[in-house]
């Protein structure tokens, strides 16, 4: 289900002040876009729950000075992980978003005991540690459908998970609550939190690399569908007599621009060996091959002309790109803009595109982040897990506070 309006508003305030420092509230008005009333009103809130205070004034120009807000730093933190076919991600991030640490892990998701391995690394990570603040939670992206954040039955055909009660199996092995969710979901939750959504309330995210995904977010709250499968972009039929995909269909989007399908057809052209990763084709392109090159700048054009249906569809204020496969955006660009633009309405062909740099911890931030929005969820959207984190936020804040 997804995160109201409100919650994310009341967590973007928390996100600009811990990315900014003390604002006053007219300003958070103005970097958010919100009206003095729901700043004030939601800022009040927040004072209320000990998870920002006031710290001092600003100089005046004439008048009452302004007064500054700041975020109370040690309310909590939160651990993220991303879980991949191949490895797993892990950070551990602040109340604020910042990353404090950072981890990877290889990782068989096909094994048999493949929950038990996860269980194995995340169970370390959830002990006590010395100056640390409170551990509110956990947050799992995976590349699939989730019914529930707090269930996490999945659904991830990349994985080999179908119908998996991953959410209910880590709940029971680990003491803090777990919730789960579909990584480019989780991205999307992090960029309404701490990147470009917070100017922005309609934007659209696209993620590229091992998979194709997309994240809606739409007036400020990230569009799940009716059963948690939205956003399933890599599965857009583009070529009905096309390659077979992992979800069992033909000429899946996934499956002609993903990154196993780049790297097959790299084989097949005689760019790359047999053992060849994702890694040597863009090396490749690099060195300027240019077989390598225009295979990416197809693939480019492939997702500009798919991207311009979303847009088109949807109206975003701007597209923000993402995953490991913008390490070679450089190629894949080529193709992408004419494809996007020369397919957009007219009234959408000034959208903005943003290419954002990467590393697998963003992944893993976006986990996180599902747990740090968590205490803002008054309407108990998150479900049991969401009442936990909100106990354990409490508690700690009782603690700083007495």
């Amino acid at each position: 289900m997804p995160l109201s309006r409100g919650d994310l508003t009341r967590s973007a305030v928390l996100a600009v002040l811990g990315a900014s420092g003390p604002l006053s509230r007219s300003r958070i008005a103005q970097v958010l876009d919100l009206s003095p009333a729901t700043v004030t009103q939601v800022t009040k809130d927040l004072i209320a729950r000990g998870m920002i205070t006031e710290v001092t004034q600003a100089p005046s120009r004439g008048g009452r000075p302004a007064v500054l807000l700041g975020l109370v730093g040690s309310a909590g933190r939160a651990l993220g992980a991303k879980v991949a076919a191949d490895h797993v991600a892990a950070v551990e991030a602040r109340l604020d978003g910042q990353v404090m640490r950072s981890w990877e892990w290889p990782f068989d998701a096909t094994a048999v005991d493949a929950i038990d391995q996860l269980i194995d690394i995340l169970l370390p990570l959830t002990e006590p540690g010395e100056g640390h603040a409170p551990l509110l939670g956990i947050g799992i992206g995976v590349p699939g459908a989730v019914d529930d954040q707090a269930t996490g039955i999945v659904n991830a055909p990349t994985l080999g998970w179908q119908n998996l009660p991953l959410g209910s199996r880590l709940q029971a092995a680990l003491p803090v609550p777990v919730l789960v969710e579909n990584d480019v979901n989780t991205l999307a939750v992090t960029e309404r939190l701490y990147g470009r959504g917070r100017e922005h309330r309609d934007f659209l995210v696209v993620t590229i690399g091992r998979g194709i995904g997309a994240g809606l977010v739409v007036d400020g709250s990230v569009y799940r569908g009716s059963t948690g499968g939205a956003g399933e972009f890599g599965h857009l039929p583009v070529s009905p007599e096309g390659p077979r995909c992992s979800c069992g269909n033909r000429g899946c989007l996934e499956a002609i621009i993903g990154q196993d399908a780049l790297l097959r057809r790299a084989r097949e052209e005689g760019v790359l060996g047999p053992d060849a990763t994702a890694a040597h084709l863009l090396g490749a392109a690099d060195g300027g091959d240019n077989t390598a090159r225009s295979l990416l700048a197809d693939a480019g054009a492939v997702l500009g002309r798919a991207v311009s249906g979303l847009v088109n569809v949807m109206d975003p204020e701007v597209v923000v790109v993402l995953g490991e496969g913008t390490r070679g955006w450089s190629h894949w660009r080529s193709g992408f803009e004419p494809h996007l633009r020369a397919h957009l309405l007219p009234a959408r062909r000034a959208v903005s595109v943003a290419v954002e740099t990467w590393d697998d911890s963003s992944w893993a931030l976006g986990g996180a982040a599902l747990v740090l929005a968590t205490p803002f969820d008054a309407t108990g959207l998150t479900g049991s897990q969401g009442e936990l984190v909100r106990a354990r936020l409490g508690e700690a804040l009782t603690q700083d506070t007495a």
